[in-house]
């Protein structure tokens, strides 16, 4: 798991920060849909209202794949929020793009992976937001499945949890981000969206996730 580059990282933290795509509440938490509490909320999909964010975002997507992945020929988004940003992408980049559901439709075909599906075609996988890899790779898995050569993967914004450089090596999967938390926290710092008292309890939160606040 590696970043963009450190210049690349804190300037997409502070866009994030800045269209409220990334929310920093460390004394009143967030809930997770796992239930995990978080002083951290990323919905990077308010990106997409936002034209210069969201012609950053895609031009340093689109770069880090051509500097990475030379022998791309497809994009494949994970659904949802990976599809708006694989389209981008794809369209840059002039080739074709298909997305991978989180489980099969329901009626119709029943497809996991909507778009042409060319067995042995090299795919670099797009996310927004990676935090434990989970449904990350399982869209990974599900397109090595179906028979696509999967080069690696991008996405916008890791917690950089530890679990999650586990499971990508463990998987094999090549990830690079355009930022992390540990780019966040100076620049949230630095533009006073949080104080100097804050930044013990938000570090502590990333060293275990799962029990913080327990």
């Amino acid at each position: 798991m590696e970043i963009y580059d450190q210049s690349t990282s804190s300037q997409i933290a502070k866009k994030l920060l800045e269209i409220k795509a990334i929310k920093l509440s460390p004394n009143d938490p967030f809930t997770w849909a796992s239930g995990w509490k978080s002083p951290i909320y990323c919905d990077n999909r308010l990106s997409l209202s936002f034209p210069a964010v969201r012609k950053l975002i895609q031009e340093k997507l689109t770069s880090a794949i051509r500097t990475h992945f030379l022998n791309i020929e497809a994009v494949a988004g994970v659904a949802t929020a990976g599809i708006p940003q694989g389209v981008l992408i794809a369209d840059q980049l002039d080739i074709p793009f298909i997305y991978v559901r989180s489980k099969a439709k329901g009626h119709g075909m029943g497809n996991m992976i909507e778009g042409k599906i060319t067995p042995g075609q090299k795919v670099v996988v797009v996310e927004d937001l990676v935090s434990t890899g989970g449904s990350s790779l399982k869209a990974v898995n599900d397109l090595r499945a179906a028979g696509f050569e999967v080069l690696g993967m991008v996405a916008i914004f890791t917690y950089g949890f530890e679990i999650a450089e586990t499971n990508f090596k463990k998987e094999n999967v090549k990830l690079y981000c355009l930022s992390d938390y540990s780019s966040l926290l100076p620049q949230a710092l630095e533009e006073g969206y949080v104080s100097k008292e804050n930044m013990e309890t938000l570090a502590e939160w990333r060293k275990s996730p799962d029990t913080w606040q327990q």
